[in-house]
């Protein structure tokens, strides 16, 4: 067997292969074999047809053909293991030549694993933010504390911004109610914008049991195509009001709030907790601008069917947590000004998937070039934190025991193992 191979662009590779009549004869006694399975012979059980009685009740056009797909297919997957090539999918195979028992010349085109080649990792520049947590940062925390314990009072005054209302209203567009415009007993926190802009700006000042109108337009970009723009009028009754009594924040709401023996206490402890959670986010922005200056100094060809997997994988996942949201793809798609589908997937979706096909890409030839390994303790121990977390979930546990699941898990923790080399390289 001769093999030749021909680089069609960094990520694929086409192989012309030429089998000659010992490769041919070898390949056509493999599809006797096969064919004399199935062949009914008088005097003979089924599958006992010697191969050389069978031979003789074979129709030659189904051997031929049954030769023809064992020779390509055993001499496709050896010449990709001889050349030590690996490919990312099905190879397409084209017959160029055959002349059955003497000459069989094919070309296998795939697309493979590229080579990767990495710049100067060891030097990219990056700088560690700075975090620093303010007592504003902090008050608002606890403000966010003294509304969740807040005292709810019903007052008789005129309504204003942060009180919690509760409401009947009817939109009507061109005199006519629209779907999803009416309400009856809606608890409403002004100030929320929960509602188009002008909707709780325009109850504040009003009175329990007031009706009232509120001429409203809806934004141009609204998600729903018949209100875009659209001129319209909720007729609100306002049946209560009430104020929000918020807590003195002194060393009884602070042992109420946690182990705490005294405000400032309380207050050291939020500090600390959003230091740590800032200080995190700074870390985890470090490693993402380091991947990308990784990618920039390096040669990262990224072949187009691990891109394509990757895209699709971003959309399932994008598509998931809209849903979650309570939204859909074609909202998402009207709010953010896309023309269509096709709009998003070229200018989002794309781009993001390529960014992580190299950026895996990278970081794998990078582990190979400092001999990082996630050794099999360190894998258990991953795969135990996973356990733990879904302990009251015994369908989820399952799947940790999946060898492909727990192969996923390993390439991951080997991935993070070499970020964090990443990170201490450019961090000294």
């Amino acid at each position: 067997m001769n093999t030749t191979i021909k680089h069609l662009s960094d990520t694929k590779v086409e192989l012309t292969i030429t089998l000659g009549t010992p490769e041919l004869t070898a390949a056509t006694q493999v599809a006797l074999s096969k064919l004399a399975k199935d062949t009914k012979v008088a005097g003979f059980r089924k599958g006992k047809v010697p191969i050389a009685v069978a031979s003789k009740h074979i129709n030659p056009k189904v051997l031929q053909e049954q030769t023809l797909d064992d020779a390509i297919s055993k001499a496709v997957a050896e010449a990709f293991l001889t050349e030590k090539i690996q490919v990312l999918d099905r190879p397409s195979v084209e017959v160029k030549k055959y002349v059955p028992g003497e000459t069989l010349e094919i070309t296998a085109e795939a697309e493979i694993l590229p080579k990767v080649t990495l710049g100067n990792y060891k030097k990219l520049k990056v700088t560690l933010e700075k975090v620093t947590v303010t007592a504003a940062d902090v008050n608002e925390i606890i403000d966010r504390m003294r509304q969740g314990v807040a005292e709810k009072k019903e007052v008789k005054r005129a309504a204003k911004s942060g009180d919690e209302t509760t409401i009947d209203f009817i939109g009507k567009k061109d005199d006519v109610a629209f779907e999803g415009g009416t309400g009856t007993d809606y608890a409403l926190t002004l100030g929320s914008n929960s509602f188009i802009p002008g909707f709780e700006e325009g109850i504040v000042g009003h009175l329990v049991d007031e009706t009232f109108d509120l001429k409203l337009k809806f934004p141009d970009d609204y998600h729903v195509a018949d209100l875009k723009g659209a001129d319209v009028t909720f007729t609100t009754t306002l049946k209560s009001v009430k104020e929000s009594v918020l807590p003195v924040v002194d060393d009884v709401f602070a042992a109420k709030s946690g182990p705490f023996t005294s405000a400032d206490e309380m207050k050291a402890d939020i500090k600390a907790k959003l230091t740590e959670q800032k200080q995190g986010e700074a870390r985890e922005k470090l490693k993402d601008e380091l991947v990308k200056q990784l990618i920039a100094v390096s040669n990262v060809p990224a072949p187009e069917i691990l891109i394509t997997d990757q895209a699709k994988s971003i959309e399932q996942d994008f598509e998931r947590n809209l849903t979650y949201q309570g939204l859909s793809i074609d909202q998402y798609l009207v709010a953010q000004k896309f023309k269509d589908k096709e709009d998003w997937q070229a200018k989002e979706v794309q781009p993001t998937a390529l960014k992580r096909v190299q950026a895996g890409l990278a970081l794998a030839e990078m582990s190979k070039l400092e001999k990082i390994d996630a050794t099999n303790e360190e894998l258990a121990a991953h795969i135990n934190k996973y356990k733990v977390q879904y302990a009251n979930n015994a369908e989820a546990l399952k799947q940790f025991d999946d060898p492909e699941v727990q192969r996923d898990i390993a390439n991951r923790l080997l991935t993070e193992k070499t970020v964090d080399r990443l990170v201490e390289l450019n961090t000294k």
